[in-house]
């Protein structure tokens, strides 16, 4: 099973397009690419593992594992890349601006109802991040 997050890099923000077996879920958004610095950068392009995980801040939400030089890195609920994310993605339903999107919560829930039923079957999620041909 496979999520794929095709990136546009913007100097205030990355923009994305994330589909799961072929079919678009959502949209994204991250922090500017800045050399993968903690906290100001998004992760580099690559495969990563995802797993389910559980915060109080956030509840039920997503972890993407093994980024070199990082860790919890999530995709959860956040409208503004700048002010809401350290290095993180979230989904949106729509785009705004660089980094900024709309609707973070109802794209997140659509995100959960998409991979959860997967993970709680044992299966393996693989997360791969490119950047968009287009």
């Amino acid at each position: 099973m496979a999520l794929v997050l095709k990136r546009q890099y913007l100097p205030s923000g990355t923009n994305g397009i994330l589909s799961f077996d072929g079919h678009k879920i959502c949209k994204t958004i991250e922090l500017p690419w800045r050399d993968n610095q903690r906290k100001i950068s998004c992760i580099p392009e690559g495969t990563y593992r995802l797993k389910k995980r559980f915060s109080p801040k956030f509840k039920w939400h997503l972890e993407v594992m093994n980024v070199q030089n990082r860790d919890l890195i999530l995709f959860h609920p956040a409208n503004n890349a700048l002010k809401e994310l350290n290095g993180c993605i979230a989904p949106v339903m729509e785009l705004s601006g660089e980094g900024k999107g709309l609707r973070s919560r109802v794209a997140f829930e659509r995100l959960k109802e998409v991979v959860f039923p997967y993970l709680e079957k044992g299966h393996n999620i693989k997360l791969t991040i490119k950047k968009d041909v287009q």
